[in-house]
């Protein structure tokens, strides 16, 4: 059977008005005994000054027998017409269920108020007065906002508390901070719900907070695993992922951390075995929740020391995270030798009581060791931090050892790409040149990207540049294979068009050979271009590559008009050459599409800002190819780029003599006696022995052999060149005569006698040539 509710109605003076029959059973006295008394007279003892002020808690009246009876009492306010209290409802539980509920509050094991609709407190358990340090009796009637010294808990707090009193629903409330008795912050859980009186209006709010801090540091070890995977390891860059590291641990996990990583990492060479004793590591990165702390006493860059006792060196050594905490003999002897280190003034350790070491390890491989340590932070570090922390330590690795392939990587594929570029380009009279490599900063590593200028015979220069598709060692290595077979075929002096056909089929046969070249899946793509400076003629042709800008000497600037064929190793179409005459002084610029190519870049628009930027004001192609680079190149490129400039030059009517020979042996004579007077005209009569024994050779070839019309050319360059021409394909060979032989020698003495001599086909024939050194003017 349940119990009658015990309620009573109090007037404004105090006075007994109304009295409910579970007060009878309560108290023992009846309506009659109850009703028209002072409230004062039916207690045992007067009530605490917070019960009354709160109209809720735990007072004590006497049993009609006199006995003392301990009830938990609640007053409503009954309101008059002018708003003003009249008078009193108290409602009150029944003995046995007040003790019981009563037991299981004081003895739960959370902290557990309650608060009246005004945010006092009005009840707390033992657990909760553990927490705020004090008694009951000094919390209870007074605000909660008044007992806490954390404004930014207390609004949040109140905030709910309000809201429940306010709706009646329940409400749960999480949040880190400390409490009056706590020593250090806690993780509560705080699940809030409204107490009703008899008419079901909200009398109170009750609450049951959870010290959830286990879980938060559960959470948060996750999140800070979740956030590794996605700030450690962001560039390619040992140095910028050793500091990601430490942005991590600082200040979440740590007071102070450091990287520090053996020499050979930062280096290309291998890795030499770990030291079995003392180890010596380098600085890399280190952050601390303080600017200046002394605990970095080693600075970044500077290699420290680690004795073998320590916890890094023992780290390094097992390969597991070390534990150490104050008070431990390895602990006290690692902080007095650092202590020793540090500057005077200025104790490396002071203050740390918990360091934690972890080994820095990637595929079987030691790199270094990561520290962190707790000064501010009370708690010590434990099982749980050295999982999270070797979880950390071994992501990072992976980047750090990735980032350390990557650079060994790139140094040696840039090694090798600026072992095959030219690196001083040979000296030649047709064209002025300057030109710029950049190697590109992307994480896909270096490209495949060269230029190349070739002497070719009759002070003619070839002028090259190339890109291989793909980055990384196999490209610059591909890129050297392309650069020289392009120098092989330029020596046989090759037109444009016909010289790209023969690399063609170079990379067709690269691709058949399975070789694993990146040309051999992707190709390639090169521009090649011939200056004759006799005739001012430029010829060029483009596999797949973009064409030439061209300044010329008014100032006007715009892209060759050109038909580039397909790269290297596509086939399909056929290469078509371009030939245009040019004033001297013009301006030719060959790039590669780095300096063009960017995502989200239009490549007209570039080409655009090329032609615009080459009529900037320069005193010299150096400054141009820098003001160049400034204008058009990307701001992040993607791409290795080169750029090569040459500015052309003419060679004068003055330095050049040309006869047309009549095809009768009796004209040699006739052809040595105008060169040799053109020699001495020419003021190099020291070369008339030699040039009257190559003329009579070449001139006597042509005529037996060759075909009508020929003709004898001098050119005075930085060589003097001879050059006879004919009409006839067949080209000469030079072999040894015997003994008794009456002919054969004639090539084998110009050979000896020149510097270099060769032979090249021509539209109407073949011109064969051969060149003088001359004394330097």
């Amino acid at each position: 059977m349940e119990h009658a509710p015990a309620a009573a109605i109090v007037d404004a003076r105090g006075i007994v008005t109304g009295w409910s029959e579970g007060a009878r059973r309560l108290t023992g006295y009846a309506a009659e005994q109850a009703v028209g008394r002072a409230v004062r007279d039916l207690l045992a003892e007067e009530p605490p000054a917070a019960v009354v002020a709160a109209l809720t808690g735990t007072v004590v009246l006497r049993h009609h027998d006199g006995s003392p009876v301990e009830l938990a009492l609640t007053a409503t306010a009954v309101l008059g017409e002018d708003g003003e209290p009249d008078g009193y409802m108290i409602t009150a539980e029944p003995p046995g269920e007040s003790t019981l509920a009563g037991h299981a509050f004081q003895q739960a094991s959370m902290s557990m108020s309650v608060f009246d609709t005004r945010q006092r407190y009005v009840r707390l358990n033992g657990v909760a007065c553990r927490v705020m340090g004090v008694g009951e009796d000094a919390l209870l009637g007074r605000f909660f906002s008044d007992t806490v010294e954390d404004a930014v808990h207390s609004r949040g707090f109140l905030a709910h508390l309000r809201q429940v009193a306010e709706t009646g629903r329940p409400a749960r409330y999480e949040s880190y901070t400390g409490a009056p008795a706590l020593n250090r912050d806690h993780a509560w859980t705080t699940e809030m719900w409204p107490v009703r009186d008899a008419s079901g209006e909200v009398s109170a709010v009750a609450l049951a907070a959870f010290d959830s801090s286990e879980q938060y540091w559960a959470r948060e070890r996750l999140a800070l695993l979740n956030e590794a995977a996605a700030s450690i390891g962001t560039t390619l860059d040992v140095v910028r992922t050793a500091e990601e590291l430490i942005e991590l641990l600082v200040p979440r996990y740590a007071d102070f951390a450091s990287v520090d990583l053996l020499d050979w990492v930062l280096g290309a060479d291998e890795h030499p075995a770990l030291p079995e004793r003392d180890i010596v590591l380098r600085r890399v990165a280190h952050g601390s929740v303080t600017g200046g702390t002394p605990e970095a006493a080693v600075h970044v860059g500077d290699t420290d020391f680690y004795p073998s006792f320590s916890p890094p060196a023992k780290a390094l050594r097992t390969g597991r995270a070390v534990l150490s905490h104050a008070g431990e003999p390895d602990f006290v002897r690692w902080v007095a030798e650092r202590n020793a280190r540090a500057p005077v003034g200025r104790p490396h350790r002071r203050g740390v009581h918990s360091m934690l070491a972890v080994p820095l390890r990637a595929r079987g491989t030691t790199l270094g060791v990561a520290v962190a340590v707790r000064i501010a932070n009370p708690d010590d570090y434990g099982d749980d931090d050295a999982v999270l922390a070797e979880e950390l330590a071994s992501r990072a690795a992976v980047c750090i050892d990735n980032a350390r392939r990557f650079c060994r990587e790139r140094t040696t594929a840039l090694a090798l790409q600026s072992s095959l570029l030219p690196r001083g380009l040979p000296g030649q009279a047709a064209v002025e040149v300057a030109h710029r490599y950049l190697p590109s900063d992307s994480l896909v590593g270096i490209g495949g990207d060269w230029f190349d200028v070739i002497p070719l015979s009759g002070s003619r220069v070839a002028l090259v540049v190339g890109d291989v598709v793909g980055h990384g060692i196999a490209s610059s290595a591909t890129m050297g294979r392309l650069c020289t077979a392009v120098r092989t075929l330029a020596d046989v002096d090759l037109p444009p068009d016909e010289l790209l056909t023969h690399l063609d089929d170079l990379v067709t046969h690269l691709a058949s050979d399975d070789t694993g070249d990146e040309v051999a899946e992707l190709g390639a793509t090169c521009l090649y271009a011939v200056y004759d400076p006799v005739s001012r003629r430029l010829g060029l042709a483009a596999a797949g590559h973009p064409p030439p800008a061209l300044l010329l000497p008014d100032g006007s600037a715009s892209l060759v008009p050109m038909t580039a064929g397909p790269p290297l190793g596509v086939g399909g179409l056929p290469f078509e050459a371009t030939e245009l005459e040019l004033p001297e002084g013009s301006v030719v610029a060959l790039y590669t599409d780095g300096l063009i190519e960017a995502r989200d870049r239009d490549v007209d628009h570039a080409q655009a800002e090329l032609c615009r930027a080459l009529t900037a004001r320069a005193d010299t192609l150096d400054t141009l190819c820098d003001t160049v680079l400034k204008a058009v190149l990307p701001e992040e490129p993607s791409d290795d780029v080169a750029l090569l400039l040459a500015r052309t030059r003419a060679l004068g009517a003055d330095r050049i003599a040309t006869w047309d020979i009549t095809p009768d042996p009796e004209r040699v004579a006739a052809a040595r006696q105008a060169a040799t007077e053109q020699l001495t005209a020419w003021g190099l009569d020291e070369a008339a022995f030699v040039t009257e024994l190559v003329v009579s050779e070449l001139v006597t070839n042509a005529i037996r052999y060759g075909a009508p019309p020929v003709q004898l050319r001098l050119i005075r360059d930085r060589s003097l060149i001879c050059e006879v021409s004919d009409g006839s394909s067949t080209s000469p060979h030079l072999r040894r005569a015997h003994a008794f032989d009456e002919g054969g020698r004639g090539l084998l003495l110009v050979a000896q006698l020149t510097q270099r001599w060769g032979s090249r086909q021509t539209g109407r024939g073949k011109t064969i040539w051969a060149e003088q050194t001359l004394p330097p003017v």
